[in-house]
Formats: structure tokens, C-alpha cells, sequence
């Protein structure tokens, strides 16, 4: 019985490590469950089955999980999680063409004090000089800075 318990956690600790290395890339409560089942399959080995057979439950133990971290960089599943393409678009990259200092439109979202407002039938990101202003109100363009457009409320 001792044996088959040994047996379990060990079998129980690596395919927990495996599924973390594998499925759940990162250092995750999968990860270190499995690694304290696995501690404690072979602390019961030396516990309940001696020294020579705990050095032999260990060792097996040693050799497997190092051939789990193998296989999960030869099995390049890490390159599946990688990101890979690069981004270089920006907010509102249309704004400075379309949109001029005076303009009105309406804050389709809380300014809080970012949000989205609508100029022209479309939508932009719009930034307030701190003022809180609510969805639908009225808005004016003071500056528009880059990409990034300043709007107040309408007096």
C-alpha cells in the first residue's frame, strides 16, 4: 500500500508539473501544487520505504521531471504564448486631417477625464482638463496635442 501511494503522489506531482509547463506557462498554483505533491511522494518514500528506496523514488522522480521541462521546450509550446507581432498604430492616428480646434461634438462615454466622444460621426478618444463630464453632454475641442485631443464642456 505504501508503494502505491508513493507511486500516486509522483504520478499525481508530475502531471501537474507538466500540465504547468505545458498548459498554464508561469508560476501558478498548478505548478506549485504539483511540485509540494511531488516533495511529499518522495518524503513519503524515505519516510515509509527506507533510504535506498527513497534515493531510487527520488532519483526517478529527478530524472522525469527534467525530462518534462525538456519536452515542453522541444515541444516549442512556449512560442505559442509569445507575442510576435508588433503593433505601431496609435489612438486616434486620423485626428490632426479630420478634426480642428472649435469644434462640437458629443461625449458618447464619461469623460472621467478620459473617454470616447463623436465628432463627425465618428468616434475618438478625447481627454478634459480633469473636468468629470457626463455621457451626452455637449463638448468643444481646445487643443488637439499629437494624438491627443483636449475637449471642455460646451458654455
Amino acid at each position: 500500500m505504501d508503494l502505491i501511494t508513493v507511486l500516486i503522489l509522483v504520478f499525481i506531482g508530475l502531471v501537474l508539473l507538466l500540465v504547468e509547463l505545458i498548459f498554464l506557462p508561469g508560476t501558478t498554483f498548478v505548478g506549485i501544487l504539483g511540485f509540494l505533491v511531488l516533495a511529499g511522494g518522495v518524503w513519503l518514500g524515505y519516510e515509509k520505504m527506507g533510504a535506498a528506496n527513497g534515493h531510487i523514488i527520488l532519483s526517478v522522480a529527478l530524472v522525469l521531471s527534467v525530462a518534462i521541462v525538456v519536452f515542453s521546450f522541444k515541444a516549442d509550446v512556449w512560442s505559442k504564448f509569445a507575442l510576435k507581432e508588433v503593433n505601431h498604430s496609435r489612438v486616434n492616428e486620423n485626428v490632426r486631417p479630420q478634426l480642428q480646434e472649435g469644434e462640437t461634438g458629443s461625449a458618447l462615454s464619461a469623460l472621467r477625464p478620459s473617454g470616447t466622444a463623436m465628432f463627425h460621426d465618428q468616434h475618438y478618444e478625447v481627454h478634459t482638463n480633469g473636468e468629470f463630464l457626463n455621457a451626452g453632454t455637449p463638448v468643444v475641442i481646445t487643443r488637439i496635442n499629437h494624438h491627443k485631443v483636449i475637449v471642455k464642456p460646451v458654455s
